[in-house]
């Protein structure tokens, strides 16, 4: 049987193919990590795309991990190499982007109310677990990581912190999504040292009984997981 009726194939986007250039150009040139990318306006210029199409791609890049965009300070790979399979496809982040705000709406609704009720009705072993959590995300932090188990730990002694039932399965039915929202938000430079500062300004609340203060602080925290650069990508944007 003829295959000439096929499902035709998708041009790529402007953004992929730029992606494609730019793996290219970092192995030929044998670029590693810590070397600088030219910049946007230059690799705009060499690829005939405009500048929205290579940003496109740096915030994908950036997503992934590979690369650093630093204000004002150029663009700094973060590995040796574009083209490592361990990376999240593109098709994977544009699902991602899709469900995140709808995950960090419902975080900021329920850990809210949840560290309200901590700080309400904590016991002395809530508070040594809280703090523990603390430790060991300070520890992680301090050799180099993301401090992501120890983030992880931490929310899930406010849920129980707060001893209520109803509100910890609902964290649970949304622990998948949540963990991606934590990923995503640790990655962004900078950002797990900032995190550990909030959560140190939910636990002192917490501590000192101060329910509307133990919310207030948790929902900044919350709203600032929800900074990240790929809320910032629009992979369905014009492109010239």
């Amino acid at each position: 049987m003829s295959d000439a009726l096929r499902p035709m194939t998708a041009r790529p986007r402007l953004y992929e193919q730029v992606l494609d250039r730019l793996r290219t150009y970092v192995a030929e040139g044998g670029l590693r990590a810590g070397d600088r990318l030219p910049t946007e306006r230059d690799l705009a210029a060499r690829l005939g795309v405009s500048r929205a199409s290579v940003k496109q791609a740096i915030v994908v890049l950036e997503v992934q991990g590979l690369v650093e965009a630093r204000h004002g300070g150029g663009t700094y790979l973060m590995r040796d190499s574009l083209d490592s399979v361990e990376v999240e496809p593109v098709e994977s982040l544009v699902a991602r982007k899709k469900r995140l705000p709808d995950v960090l709406e419902a975080r900021e609704a329920l850990e809210t109310k949840l560290a309200e009720l901590a700080a309400e009705r904590r016991t002395e072993a809530d508070l040594a677990a809280l703090r523990s959590a603390l430790d060991h995300m300070a520890g992680d932090i301090d050799a180099g990581g993301l401090g992501i188990e120890g983030d992880r730990l931490f929310h899930a002694a406010v849920t129980a912190a707060a001893h209520s039932v109803l509100l910890a399965e609902f964290m649970r039915e949304i622990d998948e999504p949540i963990a991606e929202s934590r990923t995503e938000s640790l990655r962004q430079p900078r950002r797990p040292g900032r995190s550990l500062a909030q959560h140190r300004a939910i636990l002192d609340a917490i501590e000192a009984g101060q329910g509307r203060g133990a919310a207030a602080a948790m929902r900044r925290h919350v709203r600032s997981v929800a900074k990240v650069r790929l809320l910032e990508w629009d992979p369905d944007a014009a492109e010239a």
